[in-house]
């Protein structure tokens, strides 16, 4: 059957369309609907992928997940939160281990969280789940939204865009006529679709990789064998002897990566292969999928063509190490959500559109060499076991790159000082630590998370859309909330009086804090601007300049 045409689009129609329900395109499409946008999710694959291609949300992208209320209900099937993450690095599941990287459990984190009152904490802790069980949980938060269209088993196959939107080809790749295609108008699309991303492709845009890439074997398997923890629990085990083992559930599901030569797909038996490279014969009750993939570190271009926009995977790829893939795709998603979603609603300009490229870009890359850091330690590890090296030296050089496992600083200290929407100010920034939260207000950067004397989180006390924070003690704020109001702007003003306004005022440093829908600070100071407007414009992406 050839293409239909659909009808033109109507109020009750989707604005935006959505390529791919992973992470990435589910959380885009979630962040929408809390604004009010209506969106359109197509995926190819008819269930979420039986192999589990992620397995840990960092506890910044749990804090965007929690202004969703997706924190709870990812949870309930996650790995339980008494289990520490550790890292262990073996010759061999026959020696005891080399080093132990420890990573303690986000119980213990939410505990450490919830004592500190200096802004070095968090909202939520990390966790782990099953990919295929968080990406299960999210198409089911899509069916259930009222302003989400969602389909499985569709595909995008062609596109074009001019001034007033995006016509795109959809083939049904599920019932039959299989193959039959339809269009789509919509104003906007975003493609989530993967590493493999036909949206990017039919834009043109290249992924350039960068480094070397690898053909791997991953294996997906349930086993109850003791001798898999008989070094103890862990997170990943790392053998010298070129293979690494994740728990997934704590239980008895895991998978075993191992690298194969380039271009070629594993033929032999992979319990053997498990075996060899472990050290030692150990019991396998099923084994649920064999995976081939290529690891690549790569970063598009450019995420923006016209109306057409990428995220997650479709713009950068990155190798499993470090939790970097799934977060850098979650904040990809956060970011463009909102920002489209003021640009439908009117409030936002056209350089806020434009300003997703500024800020997300660089964050993919920054996040591209710290994989590329840590992938560097694992093939070290093997190849100074193979060249001989004692445990000592090791153990030496392991411990030595033990930082590596706290890298909170990495995941919260994304600050977007060349983006066009934020109101930048003099002076030296604050100081960047790679282990901990910088607790200081500084344009651009998240703005630290604290606990009021009630009990309540400051993160669940702003509103959707734009929050002045008030410390002044005087409503000083009240204007810009007025102007905001006039122009149609969401902005919440939260006044904080008494020991909670003190408290926070004393971390935060400023009397007032603009701070954006994704918890960034875009402006700070102690009194408003003269031009309020010219602040918001700015912040909007509706103008270039703010006077002081």
């Amino acid at each position: 059957m050839g293409v239909q045409e659909l009808r033109s689009r109507t109020g009750d129609e989707a604005r935006v369309l959505v390529a791919g329900a992973g992470p990435a395109g589910a959380i885009l499409s979630l962040e929408l609907a809390r604004h009010g946008v209506r969106s359109r999710v197509v995926d190819r694959a008819a269930a979420p992928p039986l192999f589990p291609k992620m397995d840990y949300i960092n506890a910044r992208s749990m804090e965007l997940l929690r202004r969703l209320g997706l924190a709870d209900r990812i949870r309930e099937g996650a790995v339980p939160a008494g289990f520490d993450a550790d890292f262990v690095f073996l010759t061999g599941l026959d020696e005891p281990p080399v080093a132990v990287w420890r990573q303690p459990s986000p119980r213990a984190q939410a505990e450490r969280y919830a004592a500190a009152a200096d802004g070095t904490g968090a909202a939520e802790p990390y966790l782990r789940i099953t990919g295929s069980l968080l990406e299960d949980v999210l198409r089911q938060a899509l069916r259930e939204h009222p302003l989400v269209d969602f389909e499985e088993s569709v595909e995008v196959t062609a596109l074009t865009q001019d001034a007033d939107g995006v016509t795109v080809t959809l083939a049904d790749r599920g019932e039959a006529p299989a193959g039959r295609s339809r269009e789509l108008r919509v104003e906007y699309l975003v493609g989530c679709d993967g590493g493999g991303s036909a949206v990017r492709r039919a834009l043109g845009v290249d992924q350039p990789v960068s480094g070397p890439s690898s053909s791997r074997c991953s294996v997906y398997f349930r086993s109850s064998d003791p001798l898999l923890r008989r070094r103890g629990r862990a997170f990943i085990t790392t053998s010298a002897r070129g293979i690494t083992l994740v728990s997934r559930d704590e239980g008895e599901l895991w998978t075993a990566s191992f690298q194969i030569p380039d271009g070629t797909r594993f033929e032999g038996d992979p319990v053997a292969a498990m075996c060899e490279k472990l050290g030692e014969d150990f019991t396998v009750d099923e084994v649920l999928t064999v995976s081939h993939w290529t690891g690549t570190l790569a970063v598009t271009d450019r995420y923006r063509e016209g109306r057409v926009f990428l995220a997650g995977d479709s713009a950068h790829q990155f190798y499993p190490f470090g939790g970097h893939g799934a977060n850098t795709g979650i904040a990809d998603a956060v970011d463009i959500g909102w920002k489209l979603a003021a640009r439908l609603a009117g409030w936002g300009g056209e350089a806020l559109l434009d300003s997703y490229e500024d800020e997300r870009r660089p964050v993919a890359l920054f996040n591209k060499e710290m994989s590329s850091n840590l992938l560097e330690v694992w093939r070290r590890f093997g190849q100074l076991a193979r060249d001989g090296a004692s445990r000592e030296q090791l153990a030496g050089f392991l411990e030595r790159e033990s930082y590596q496992v706290d890298n909170s600083g990495i995941h919260f200290g994304h600050r977007y000082h060349r983006s066009r929407v934020i109101a930048a100010e003099p002076g030296p920034a604050p100081r960047w630590e790679w282990t901990g939260i910088t607790p200081q207000v500084w344009p651009g950067g998240r703005v630290p998370a604290l606990r009021l004397a009630d009990g309540t989180e400051l993160f669940d006390r702003f509103g959707p859309g734009l929050t002045l924070v008030d410390l002044s003690g005087t409503g000083a704020g009240a204007p810009l909330a007025k102007r905001a109001a006039e122009q149609g702007v969401p902005l919440e003003h939260l006044t904080l009086d008494g020991a909670d306004g003190a408290a926070v005022r004393t971390v935060w440093g400023a009397d007032l804090v603009l701070v954006r829908p994704d918890q960034h600070a875009a402006w700070r100071g102690d009194r408003l601007p003269q031009d309020g407007s010219a602040l918001l414009d700015l912040v909007l992406g509706r103008a270039k300049a703010v006077g002081a």
